[in-house]
């Protein structure tokens, strides 16, 4: 198994037969990136993930990230700034060690999913999850190259970052709750967590 970059050591990898390569699995609110030949994967329901890497020099990785919900249906103010933080972090994480492992921004190629309306009583935390990241990334002046977001099923994405290939699967028959449940799960730790750090784009 190739070594993986500081600070990702904790995410799962095993070997997948089909494709000849290892593959990081990413959960809700985790990122992976490597400069091997080796692929990220990861399952969405209302989540998006960001695949975004430097075309030249083959570095790359993906985030999956879900906005917080929000307080008392208070879509404005404070609120809605430090909802915004955990989506600033989980993109600016992923573009971070990205350059820092010798990616240049000028090369960046970004690619987007997810989003789905999947999860009844959460029936904008899509929506407002891609409204979010198309924002950030048309503040941060990056383009987007591919896109398969909203809709109403959870998605399967496989990404290879060293070609910018991307394999996709709609997952229109859901054999149980599992991808529900980790959501929701995941948005109710997000209440019970502080925001904080913030972190700057070099």
């Amino acid at each position: 198994m190739p070594e993986p970059l500081e600070g990702f050591a904790d995410v799962n990898r095993y070997w997948d037969k089909y494709h000849g390569k290892y593959v990081a699995k990413i959960l809700p609110g985790e990122c992976y990136v490597t400069t091997n030949d080796e692929l990220v994967a990861t399952v969405l329901g209302s989540c998006v993930s960001a695949c975004i890497r430097d075309k030249v020099f083959g570095i790359g990785g993906m985030n999956h990230f879900m906005l917080p919900a929000s307080r008392n249906n208070d879509r404005q103010g404070s609120w809605l700034s430090e909802a915004n933080r955990y989506g600033n972090f989980a993109m600016e994480h992923l573009i971070n060690e990205i350059l820092k492992h010798g990616g240049e921004r000028r090369n960046l190629e970004v690619k987007l999913f997810g989003g789905g309306k999947v999860v009844g009583n959460m029936s904008d935390v899509g929506k407002r999850n891609i409204e979010f990241v198309l924002d950030y990334l048309q503040t941060e002046s990056l383009g987007v190259s591919s896109q398969d977001l909203g809709d109403v099923f959870p998605r399967k994405v496989i990404y290879f970052p060293k070609t910018g290939r991307v394999k996709m699967k709609k997952l229109k028959t859901m054999h149980n709750d599992t991808i529900v449940k980790r959501e929701v799960d995941y948005l109710d730790s997000l209440k019970q967590q502080p925001v904080s750090g913030d972190v700057e784009l070099f």
